[in-house]
């Protein structure tokens, strides 16, 4: 007579399932780690290595999977001042453009000139461009240039018909040249 063999326990695709118990270890859901919130980065400069990996204008934007935008605000008026930094939108709710509007310049005072440069390692998005435009019609004392290091996704009809309606509101948009790497 021969002996009863225990058949090896079956997974849901048809294979013999290894190691039972890790298996439902690995299976189990694992604990969300709380992703830290949006920081705005208080500092003037990136490390020019890090701004010129960050910044290349390359096809491929391999280890580049985040915007950062540095900035630089001219306010003119009564008294004249300029703020810089940057800022950029990894683990953001927001976009690193976002962020700027809500956070760096949420309202433009009348009576106040606001003259706007953003070096920027991306073209702004679509959602992005189009807040871009509604802020620059919002605000008639706001000129915005932005330098970029690439463009994000160029070659799709709806991010040209986007980067359009930034310009036709009046933002600046252009390639970064080589001497925007001195910033």
């Amino acid at each position: 007579m021969a002996e009863k063999q225990e058949q090896p326990p079956v997974a849901q695709n048809g294979e013999k399932a290894e190691n039972t118990e890790e298996s439902a270890e690995a299976e189990k859901p694992k604990e969300l780690e709380e992703l830290p919130p949006f920081e705005i980065v208080t500092g003037e400069r990136l490390p020019a290595s890090f701004f010129n990996f960050q910044f290349k204008n390359v096809e491929y934007s391999s280890g580049r999977n985040k915007t950062f935008l540095c900035y630089i605000i001219e306010i003119q008026g009564k008294e004249s001042k300029m703020l810089r930094g940057y800022l950029e939108d990894e683990h953001a709710a927001a976009h690193a453009e976002d962020a700027f509007f809500n956070t760096i310049l949420p309202k433009c005072e009348s009576g106040m000139c606001y003259n706007v440069t953003w070096y920027s390692s991306c073209s702004p998005c679509i959602g992005c461009a189009d807040r871009i435009a509604k802020a620059l019609q919002k605000n008639k004392n706001l000129h915005l240039s932005i330098a970029v290091g690439r463009l994000f996704m160029w070659e799709e009809p709806d991010m040209q018909a986007a980067l359009k309606k930034m310009k036709t509101a009046g933002c600046k948009l252009r390639i970064m040249k080589p001497q925007d790497f001195e910033y």
